[in-house]
């Protein structure tokens, strides 16, 4: 049996991953779900029941507490989830509950503060003092640490990267407003351009591949740019100039030493990124553009997993200053 773990949980707007995670951060057990359009609250809470139950039955561990990163502006002091933008969880005392439906101690966080909490303490942020993080899903979450410290702002609302307008006419969000990075640059935004593309160059990797019937996803889009179709790449390209924007308003921001990014889309690497970096020095000020440095996260789709596991260790090393997740 493994002895003094924790879970720690990472829900996106589509994915669900929790893992069992000892003090030296080996993670000896998985558990990965897809979550489904529609979904309830109830039902929702449910999974995330069944998940932490069936990771730490395979696990065989001693599991003293569970952290939860979560796609909502969360209040740190009563672990409510106020409001969500891909999940139904809106004025939910999410900690109370999970804590009284596992029977452990749980504590919660927005699931890109944890994410950047892992990077910040043991990943591609390490040792540094002002650093930024996206994490590239089904929308983007973004986390800030300022003076070695993640940053909540005054209500749980900062580092909403994504939801920085970068094109006043663009297309409308989920969260309501128009135009918003991550209609840009995500998974969902990445599978729309490929099928934009593919319809329109019948002739390329895409095209062929939605006429044979498969379904045109970020992951697709992806693969087939690995595998050097110029349609993808190009989609790939395009989400790349738009992240680098948004690079360069972050960097004009905060001024961080890293940007780390992270999520599902980051698979694209430096297809991606390049575009990215180059936008970044065309656009934000020097000397921060000279000095920033973008790099993929050290955890890469687990950046949040790690982190929710990190938030855990600290409540039960010191309860009182958990609530301080930094």
């Amino acid at each position: 049996m493994a002895a003094g773990c924790v879970i720690g949980v990472d829900l996106g707007g589509t994915k669900l991953l929790a893992g069992v995670v000892d003090r030296d951060l080996n993670v000896h057990h998985r558990v990965l779900r897809h979550s489904r359009d529609g979904t309830t609250a109830e039902a929702l809470l449910d999974a995330l029941v069944d998940a932490v139950r069936e990771a730490r039955e395979a696990a065989d561990a001693d599991v003293r507490a569970v952290g939860f990163g979560i796609p909502s502006l969360v209040d740190r002091r009563t672990g409510v989830a106020a409001t969500t933008v891909h999940l139904p969880l809106h004025d939910l005392p999410f900690r109370d509950v999970m804590a009284e439906r596992l029977g452990l101690p749980v504590v919660v966080d927005n699931d890109a503060n944890a994410a950047m909490l892992a990077e910040h303490r043991h990943g591609a942020a390490r040792g540094t003092h002002t650093a930024a993080l996206l994490t590239l899903g089904t929308g983007i979450g973004g986390g800030i640490v300022v003076d070695g410290r993640v940053v909540h702002g005054a209500h749980g609302g900062a580092g909403e990267w994504g939801h920085m307008v970068v094109d006043i006419d663009g297309p409308q969000c989920s969260c309501g407003n128009a135009g918003c990075l991550e209609m840009f640059v995500s998974g969902s935004a990445l599978g729309r351009g490929g099928l934009r593309v593919a319809r329109g160059a019948p002739e390329s990797g895409l095209g062929r591949a939605l006429a044979s019937g498969r379904e045109v996803t970020g992951m697709l889009v992806t693969e087939l740019a690995h595998d050097g179709d110029q349609a993808a790449r190009d989609v790939v390209a395009l989400m790349g100039t738009y992240l680098g924007i948004g690079l360069g308003n972050i960097v004009n921001i905060l001024n961080p030493e890293v940007v780390a990014i992270g999520g599902a889309v980051v698979a694209a690497g430096d297809l991606l990124l390049e575009p990215a970096r180059r936008v970044l020095a065309e656009r934000a000020l020097a000397p921060s553009r000279d000095q920033v440095r973008v790099v993929p996260t050290r955890f890469g789709d687990a950046s949040g997993m790690i982190g929710a596991a990190l938030l855990a260790m600290d409540l039960l090393d010191d309860p009182a200053a958990a609530a301080e997740a930094a």
